[in-house]
């Protein structure tokens, strides 16, 4: 019985040092597929609102967005910048995101920003006055030079005479500049 034992300890170390190098590697290699994007890009695409102030005016409705991203250095921040559009009217989003690569060529971001109604009181694909903004949203390099970016918005009391705040989602294809 000790000399099964025996064998079978010997042979589990032995398995043990063959085995984890293949591991290191893998980490290593997952760690180096997680490079993410540095891509400054320009993209156009779809907005959608899909909430309701509450009010006459208010209802969620369909445009379309022009989005910005420039990378800040190595650092994990970029500038960016929004126009989401209806056919009532502008919202213009400045931003700053933090952006965390999640997969090769792909990142996760989270926003910070303020909207700016170009005409206050009609309804934007984020609400229909000036608010604060947050919100996260993916990037992704799916051919060179070509991104595709989705995200959501959040702008805080973002309709007049309501404590409602207005929510959109947004999607395109970005063209890399840099």
């Amino acid at each position: 019985m000790k000399g099964l034992l025996r064998s079978f300890m010997t042979i589990s170390a032995l398995s043990s040092l063959a085995i984890v190098p293949l591991f290191l590697n893998a980490g290593q290699a997952a760690a180096e597929q997680k490079k993410g994007t540095d891509a400054s890009y320009i993209g156009a695409g779809v907005a959608a609102n899909v909430t309701n102030g509450g009010l006459n005016n208010d209802a969620a409705n369909f445009g379309g967005n022009i989005t910005s991203r420039v990378k800040l250095g190595s650092t994990p921040f970029s500038a960016r910048g929004n126009v989401l559009w209806n056919k009532n009217t502008t919202s213009i989003i400045p931003e700053v995101s933090v952006d965390v690569p999640i997969a090769n060529k792909t990142n996760a971001f989270v926003t910070g920003g303020y909207s700016f109604v170009e005409k206050d009181g009609a309804p934007s694909p984020l609400g229909n006055r000036d608010s604060v903004v947050v919100g996260a949203g993916v990037e992704s390099e799916v051919a060179n030079n070509f991104l595709l970016y989705t995200n959501a918005k959040v702008g805080l009391r973002a309709y007049q005479n309501s404590p409602a705040s207005a929510v959109t989602i947004n999607g395109g294809i970005g063209y890399r500049f840099k």
